[in-house]
């Protein structure tokens, strides 16, 4: 058989019905007859000269060509997707980057990342926020280019997506300057009763502090728990209340002095990953992006050196 004998129609068909199971539902969804369905897919086959179903009670079940069949039509349909949604608000003269992150991830984390296109002029981002569920079925659907996740996909067969560790960023307790300047605490020994901001359950950290709160019995006083880092951000800095979180969500309280890192636990990571598309079109500049590490918050100062002002340095200078 030739390539011009191939019925594209027909093969959408198909694999419309290979990726439910059922005909009818399909019928419904594109408006089809059932039994115009049927006919359209047994020509498929026709041209195959094999079948591509077996009937197993009332769902259609996959022959061993059937399944090779759908491997290519996976392809070729989700590049149309693809290509659909590349064209889609594109002016042709801007690379277009689609990128979706789980909302419990921190967005100085985010911008660290996409830095490098930020400078860029041929570069038009589109950013979207939102349950890690709900992201990956838009990257299946090829309306996202890459999801990033503070935790891993399991590798998954009917889900063909490709997850690349990007780093990690320790967790750390902050507070503010004013009260806890050069004072430390261990995580989590030393937080029985007192006041913390948390991140929400949701947060992949979260139970690993649970975790360990529950292993050394203490229990500290919770204030409040907060998914969205963006908002945990302005509880650490204005609440007066000690807070867990990743340092590179508060890096510019950290860097004026507004806020202190009081305690370190090397027990507490939050991991980074981005998360594509196995045969998605290669995109020089995501591949750039996914290439490189992800910029760190500036290192805070040193939890058991002495702080020093900027009265003291100048002192210093001019003895010597």
């Amino acid at each position: 058989m030739k390539i011009e004998q191939l019925n594209f129609h027909h093969l959408l068909y198909f694999w419309r019905v290979a990726k439910v199971g059922h005909l009818t539902q399909v019928a419904n969804e594109l408006h089809v007859s059932q039994s115009a369905l049927s006919n359209q897919i047994r020509q498929l086959e026709d041209r195959f000269g094999e079948a591509l179903f077996e009937r197993k009670g009332r769902r259609l079940l996959l022959t061993d060509t059937g399944q090779t069949v759908l491997s290519y039509a996976e392809n070729i349909f989700g590049l149309g997707q693809e290509l659909l949604g590349r064209l889609q608000g594109s002016d042709g003269s801007m690379v277009r980057l689609r990128m979706g992150s789980v909302a419990t991830l921190s967005r100085n984390y985010q911008e660290n990342w996409i830095q490098p296109l930020l400078a860029d002029p041929t570069v038009r981002l589109t950013l979207e926020s939102g349950m890690l569920e709900e992201l990956l079925s838009r990257l299946l659907q090829h309306q996202l280019d890459v999801v990033l996740a503070n935790e891993a996909v399991p590798a998954d067969p009917d889900r063909p997506l490709h997850c690349r560790f990007l780093g990690s960023q320790d967790i750390s307790l902050v507070g503010p300057a004013q009260t806890w300047q050069g004072r430390t605490l261990r995580i989590p020994e030393d937080l029985g009763g007192l006041e913390l901001a948390l991140p929400g359950p949701r947060h992949a950290v979260r139970g690993q502090f649970d975790a360990l709160c529950v292993a050394a019995g203490v229990t500290p006083r919770l204030r409040a728990e907060v998914d969205d880092m963006a908002m945990l951000r302005l509880v650490a800095r204005d609440s007066g209340w000690l807070t867990v979180l990743p340092e590179v969500v508060v890096q510019d309280e950290l860097r004026v002095g507004a806020l202190v890192t009081v305690g370190r636990s090397s027990q507490l990571k939050e991991n980074f990953y981005a998360i594509t598309t196995l045969h998605r079109h290669r995109m020089e500049r995501l591949e750039r992006l996914l290439a490189q590490r992800p910029a760190r918050a500036p290192e805070p100062p040193d939890l058991h050196r002495p702080a020093v002002d900027a009265s003291s340095k100048t002192r210093r200078r001019r003895k010597t």
